[in-house]
């Protein structure tokens, strides 16, 4: 590693906002963590931490100072990646910006497929809303991001990937589990689970509500849960019911928990995209993985065959 050791300290500091943590995260003694910080606040003739309550915080400068280290470590990073292709070594960490859904249920599968062919890569996986994860690729924290909604911004390129399709689910043992369709006017009176603001589920569902006349104004929403997971477990557990990827429920649909209920004349297609910074595709070991992740989308089988290969629903009684 290339990195400046002292630096190295103080990311590790800002992570864990406590000394101890870091020096047993760093394997140094914690005198010596307390010392390199010292050292470099010298330097820049400021503090950098406030040590006055339970737990440090970053100063102002601080703050400034981690933002241009984590931009550094992006630089070293991939000076590291593209050095190594030099020798025939793909190696290195990459971090990926994923919105929730895609980090959970589609990306597991494809990093496993790359880390078989290249054990030396270590990931970095930051999971969160749409919004956020453009963000990240904005601001050069991560150089590759997958998205499930639109980028909203010309300050990224955006590229298709492979398709996805939410569906409403309700428990087992809900009365429309043996429907054969609802009408989207009957979720006036249901009791409905959605998705976090900026979640790019919750814009799909927000967008086909209000092409069929409604409005969240017009239903029942009782919660709101910032993962999928959160959906799945809440309609699980009777609270409601709600939109999730069909990605999702391969498990609660083997064990019986769950049931898809379709909304008459509402198919809710997506496509998850790729986003990487405008200008030169990324190169290194994010170009490697940009390709691993395009040779992906050629192997996902189309929805027409996914929804061929589903399990029929069992007919109204």
């Amino acid at each position: 590693m290339i990195e400046n050791f002292r630096l190295k300290v103080f990311r590790t500091v800002a992570e864990h906002r406590h000394f101890r943590k870091a020096a047993e995260h760093l394997y140094l003694t914690q005198p010596a963590v307390t010392q390199q910080i010292r050292a470099l606040e010298e330097s820049f003739s400021v503090p950098l931490f406030d040590r006055t309550g339970k737990e440090i915080t970053l100063t102002p400068a601080g703050t400034i100072l981690l933002k241009y280290v984590k931009q550094m470590d992006a630089l070293v990073a991939r000076a590291e990646e593209e050095m190594s292709t030099l020798v025939g070594e793909v190696r290195g960490e990459l971090r990926i910006a994923a919105s929730v859904t895609i980090a959970q249920f589609a990306l597991p599968r494809v990093l496993g497929g790359f880390v078989r062919r290249h054990p030396s890569v270590h990931f970095a996986i930051e999971s969160s809303k749409t919004e956020e994860v453009i963000q990240s690729i904005v601001s050069q924290r991560a150089p590759l991001g997958l998205i499930e909604g639109p980028a909203n911004t010309r300050d990224v390129t955006v590229e298709p990937w492979i398709d996805d399709e939410l569906v409403l689910i309700v428990p087992a043992s809900h009365e429309w589990d043996n429907t054969r369709e609802i009408a989207m006017t009957d979720l006036k009176d249901a009791h409905l689970l959605f998705r976090e603001r900026g979640s790019g589920t919750r814009e799909i569902v927000e967008q086909s509500l209000a092409e069929h006349g409604l409005s969240i104004k017009d239903l029942k929403p009782i919660m709101e849960v910032d993962s999928t997971e959160g959906i799945l477990a809440s309609v699980e557990a009777g609270l409601g019911i709600g939109f999730v990827s069909r990605r999702a429920l391969r498990r609660s649909l083997l064990l019986g928990t769950l049931k898809m209920v379709p909304i008459r004349g509402v198919h809710l297609r997506r496509q998850f995209s790729l986003v990487y910074s405008r200008g030169p595709e990324p190169t290194g070991l994010p170009g490697l993985f940009l390709n691993h992740l395009r040779e992906e989308k050629r192997q996902e089988p189309s929805p027409s065959r996914v929804s061929a290969t589903s399990s029929p629903r069992r007919p109204k009684k």
